[in-house]
């Protein structure tokens, strides 16, 4: 094990921040951070209005418009994948750097894409920093943040999600009704993130590097010069000699493999973390966040007035987020995901209810707004945050990245899986038959919830390893 500085970078100088300002620093590099989130927000999002512009200019057939939809989504699975481990192996801030390039060249190439080809490699290219933000964001606040604070700071980055949802869904309703007869309106859409992507690699260079990570790498004195950035002196001091210690005891072992799950208390944080993943993408939520515009169309509104209806999504998410990130701090993890499980579910079966019994027209698409955003308050106040929150905590320092990298690239699959196969299925078998299977889907989900997802609110990252051991032992 080494201490020299060259394994983990130049780290700041403690005293570079004023005694007494370390609650400041650290809000300023969490919003600088998020802007990840909020990149993972705005390109999954955008797609949602740009899509009915781009049928013509680029010459869509239904297979090619869910194959530009779900690309993104393929590409994000194994940027999670390979983004967990190359973030164990290089750092946490250094490859949220890369992402950054990443973003921006994915970016400009779907936002000049001349044809299908381009555009469905763009989104890959996209996909690839989606889903490495995905995991890198949530593991750096969470090896960042005081136990107290963790559920609240790591839940930004889904505030910072949706906040990118629904500035998605705002520009494309501004831009499509304004300039929607304009050729190549959709480009316009699209490369708005240039803009975050920019200020996020700008930003991360000016942060420093995971503590937990630089520990993991036996740098102990960048680990502690960072929580003195960060903690006040006393409690700097303290988690240091915590993080030291279960550093060193996981040191021979910090790159984890597949052979880790020999160990029985490993095997079951995989399956709770990949059940966690599979439930939170089976209520359905993308279907409603990627072809939005389209179900609203359907349900009876107007094209544009579609485009309009649809930042009613976008605004709830945030407002169901800021609450959850408050509920967070005030309840466990376990009834939060119970709740929403539950509230999902009934959602979905109303949407299928009330599109199969009303008739096409302004009042059906009133009333599939209304339960969509009913859907989006229970999912985006209570599942999705607990989600995050729960896979960016519950994996051991040694195959933090790896876990939360398989977990995440199942979570990845899935969602692509919901988003290629929703408008073939909405074609086969109508869309309130597709919705009912989200609901039969979302009892699986509660079932399997109620029975193996554990709390772990108020704990730190090492009291939950210790705890993980301990309930296999007994």
């Amino acid at each position: 094990m080494t201490s020299s500085s060259s394994v983990s970078g130049p780290a700041t100088p403690a005293a570079e921040v004023p005694k007494g300002s370390q609650d400041k620093f650290l809000r300023r590099v969490t919003w600088i951070a998020t802007l990840g989130g909020l990149l993972f927000g705005f390109d999954t999002g955008v797609i949602n209005g740009a899509l009915p512009f781009m049928e013509e200019d680029l010459g869509l057939t239904p297979f090619t418009e869910g194959l530009v939809a779900s690309s993104l989504v393929f590409g994000a699975a194994f940027g999670a994948v390979t983004g967990g481990r190359l973030a164990d192996r290089y750092g946490r801030k250094r490859m949220i750097i890369v992402l950054a390039m990443i973003f921006l060249v994915g970016t400009l190439g779907a936002s000049f894409a001349p044809n299908v080809v381009i555009m469905v490699a763009s989104r890959l290219v996209l996909g690839l920093a989606v889903g490495g933000a995905s995991v890198m964001v949530p593991i750096y606040l969470a090896e960042l943040s005081p136990a107290a604070r963790r559920g609240q700071m790591v839940t930004r980055n889904e505030l910072m999600i949706v906040t990118g949802q629904l500035i998605a869904f705002t520009t494309n309703a501004v831009l499509g009704n304004t300039f929607g007869e304009s050729d190549g309106v959709w480009r316009w859409m699209l490369v708005i993130a240039t803009i975050p992507a920019i200020g996020l690699w700008i930003g991360m260079n000016f942060v420093p590097e995971s503590p937990r990570w630089l520990a993991s790498t036996g740098n102990f004195g960048a680990t502690l010069s960072v929580l003195q950035q960060i903690r006040e002196r006393e409690a700097a001091r303290q988690e240091f000699e915590e993080v030291q210690r279960l550093a060193v005891e996981d040191y021979k072992a910090k790159m984890g493999t597949f052979k880790d799950l020999s160990e029985p208390w490993l095997k079951r944080v995989f399956v709770v973390g990949l059940g966690l993943a599979v439930i939170q993408q089976i209520t359905g939520v993308n279907s409603i966040m990627y072809y939005g515009t389209q179900i609203l169309t359907d349900a009876g509104f107007g094209a544009q007035a579609a485009l309009t209806a649809n930042i009613a999504n976008g605004v709830i998410s945030v407002a169901a987020t800021f609450l959850g990130i408050w509920l967070l701090g005030r309840v466990g993890r376990r009834p939060m995901l119970m709740v929403g499980q539950i509230g999902t579910t009934t959602a979905l079966a109303a949407i299928g209810l009330f599109s199969l019994i009303l008739p096409e027209g302004t009042a059906r698409g009133f009333v599939i707004l209304a339960f969509t955003v009913t859907f989006l308050a229970f999912q985006q106040g209570a599942i999705s945050p607990v989600t995050w929150l729960m896979l960016s905590e519950i994996f051991p320092l040694k195959i933090r990245g790896m876990g939360m990298g398989i977990s995440v690239f199942v979570l990845w699959m899935v969602n692509f899986a919901v988003s290629f196969s929703f408008p073939i299925l909405v074609s086969a078998i109508s869309i309130s038959n597709t919705f009912f299977v989200f609901v039969v889907l979302g009892l699986g989900a509660i079932l399997f919830a109620y029975k193996f997802i554990p709390e772990t609110r108020g704990k730190s990252l090492e009291e939950l390893e210790q705890e993980f051991k301990g309930q296999v032992r007994t």
